[in-house]
């Protein structure tokens, strides 16, 4: 004769409570698998000044030039600096080079690379003196490197730190360049996002645009999309230092209300995500910092909508 289970000292459970300890194990596995799988959430990275950098030179002579200013300017040392308080586990290696007649930039384990080609063509579209908008030609110059950099960071420090992102990585990159500016205080945020926002001038400069319908396919956001987003998060991280934004017509005043919340989403996620991974000393070194040259006139905006100016690079990224 065969016992049964519950003649043996084995409890049989009911369907129902059968189906909670399921239930359980299902949340509890759940858990464990968001645990081994964001360790960004978890406070233990590697060390600051894990910076690498590297000018290569370059194989085209018209890039030479270029090649030393870089070097005499230590543009490499500086984006090294602003970088070095993120712990990261692993060396980053941040690169100069000629790509071979390509203007680009992007991040590729665990390389950032900036082609000489982009930093040139950013070069050629600097202002000779202010414009109109306020914008310097360091402003400018700064203002783009900086962004691009910080962009490429952006994916290096998703990607090294196992950053969970909804959405879009493009646009996340672009908010972590946008966040990394606005550290560095009012009138240098200022100035910073002025410059790089200007790297978008001719996109903005026509009230009215046609693009083919295969140009919103693109891993990017639209250039005018990208120009409206960073002058956006500045606003809503300071609405008096970036209020002009709006009397001026720089930022839709129908886009303006959202601001203030698309930055403060932002900065959540900064702190939640990155923040744990930043140390804290070494970062107060690098904001109390005077690397920006002084400026000749104190007001600074971005280029004006509507006002005709020479093109600039967009950053095209590697996909993490």
């Amino acid at each position: 004769m065969t016992e049964s289970r519950a003649s043996s000292g084995e409890a049989r459970l009911s369907p129902s409570k059968t189906a909670a300890v399921r239930a359980a194990l299902r949340a509890a596995a759940f858990a464990a698998t968001l645990s081994a799988a964001s360790p960004a959430l978890a406070q233990d990275a590697g060390t600051p000044n894990r910076i690498k950098i590297n000018y290569v030179a370059p194989t085209n002579p018209a890039h030479q030039e270029l090649y030393e200013k870089l070097k005499d300017h230590n543009a490499l040392e500086i984006l090294r600096d602003v970088f070095s308080p993120i712990r990261f586990p692993i060396d980053v290696t941040l690169t100069m080079r000629g790509c071979d007649g390509v203007s680009n930039a992007w991040y590729q384990r665990f390389t950032l690379t900036i082609c000489y080609e982009y930093v040139d063509d950013i070069r050629k579209s600097l202002p000779k003196e202010p414009t109109p908008a306020g914008i310097t030609s360091a402003d400018a110059m700064l203002g783009q490197l900086l962004y691009v950099a910080a962009h490429e960071m952006g994916h290096a420090t998703f990607d090294l730190l196992n950053v969970p992102i909804f959405g879009r990585t493009e646009d996340a990159a672009d908010q972590f360049a946008a966040y990394i500016m606005l550290l560095f205080g009012k009138e240098r945020a200022r100035r910073l996002i002025g410059g790089a926002a200007y790297g978008y001038k001719n996109y903005v400069q026509n009230p009215t645009v046609t693009v083919p319908l295969s140009a919103f396919a693109d891993e990017h956001s639209a250039p005018m999309q990208r120009f409206y987003n960073l002058l956006c998060i500045g606003y809503g991280a300071d609405p008096d230092t970036f209020g002009d934004l709006i009397s001026k017509g720089y930022l839709p005043e129908r886009r303006a209300p959202r601001c203030k919340s698309e930055y403060g989403e932002v900065a959540f996620a900064f702190k939640q995500l990155i923040v744990p991974y930043v140390d804290e000393t070494r970062a107060k070194e690098v904001m109390n910092r005077e690397w920006l040259p002084e400026p000749s006139i104190s007001s600074v905006s971005p280029a004006t909508p509507g006002a005709a100016a020479p093109s600039a690079p967009t950053t095209s990224s590697s996909a993490r």
